[in-house]
């Protein structure tokens, strides 16, 4: 009976210790699901900062190739050009060191702007041989057409200033001078965001006052040691591409500084005028390469 006894209460022991085995065991195992289950909701949330680790981490940049025909090219004003030129007394283009070519022409229009159809002209053919040139400008004409001393800047051309009112400036007080000369620093710079460093005074006629002005505005101031004479020529004149080209090269010479004009003949003579001048082994200096003290 003893022995029966004892059986009986330790099988009722073993029941009882299997069933709160159960219960603790039910209860870790609800709180191992909730974990799960908050992790995974942690996981998914688009607020939180935890990243699937298979993703790309969205704090780093993705590196891509860019593609060349949306890349943004070089502008004029980013280019750097190195100084290798210096205007010499005569306005003549001199290479400041020996190993730099001397057979250079320096290209130069006067009296703009006029018209988007001639000085697009113009650019196709500068582009063409690969040339750039200063457009000196007059403040009452840029007054007039803002827009078209824009496409010259836009279209990677040089911009000079010729004074306002192309008056001759020599005759002037120093009062006036700064006011034909600043107005229009003032003008082009607030269309381009550059002011000109080139300076012609109207007629070649600025004086010791124009060229102290041009000085103080960080100027170089020049007129010319080439005319094509365009500027005597009328529209009822026979040959006047001819008469134009043979002006220039019966005065060719190395650094040569060539006055011309915004005029319907010599947008016509200028692509044969450009080839000419290369075909004698002349090059188109870039005016950004000359420096801005005359030496």
């Amino acid at each position: 009976m003893t022995k029966q006894t004892t059986v009986l209460f330790l099988i009722c022991a073993f029941l009882l210790s299997s069933c709160g085995n159960s219960t603790t065991g039910s209860s870790n195992s609800s709180v191992t699901t909730n974990q799960l289950q908050q992790s995974k909701e942690e996981i998914i949330d688009p607020n939180t900062e935890v990243s699937n680790p298979t993703n790309v981490p969205t704090k780093e940049p993705v590196v891509t190739e860019q593609d060349p025909a949306t890349t943004k090219p070089e502008t004029a004003e980013e280019a750097t050009i190195e100084l290798k030129y210096h205007m010499n007394k005569n306005y003549d283009i001199i290479p400041n060191d020996e190993g730099t070519p001397k057979k250079v022409v320096l290209l130069t229009f006067d009296d703009g702007p006029k018209e988007a159809d001639m000085i697009n002209r113009m650019i196709d053919t500068l582009d063409k041989h690969h040339a750039k040139a200063i457009f000196f400008v007059n403040g009452y004409k840029v007054k007039e057409n803002p827009d078209l001393l824009k496409l010259i800047h836009d279209r990677e051309q040089i911009i000079g200033n010729h004074s306002w009112d192309h008056i001759v400036l020599k005759s002037k007080s120093e009062t006036e001078v700064k006011k034909q000369i600043e107005d229009v620093q003032k003008a082009v710079k607030d269309i381009t965001g550059q002011a000109p460093v080139f300076f012609r005074p109207p007629h070649g006629a600025g004086g010791d006052v124009g060229k102290k002005v041009a000085k103080d505005n960080g100027m170089l101031y020049m007129t010319w040691s080439n005319g094509s004479l365009d500027w005597e020529m009328k529209a009822s004149d026979a040959n006047k591409t001819t008469a134009l080209i043979k002006n220039v090269t019966d005065q060719l010479h190395s650094g040569s500084n060539i006055l011309m004009h915004e005029l319907p003949w010599t947008v016509e003579a200028l692509e044969a005028l450009l080839t000419e001048l290369e075909g004698r082994g002349y090059t188109f200096v870039d005016p950004r390469s000359i420096e801005l003290e005359m030496r």
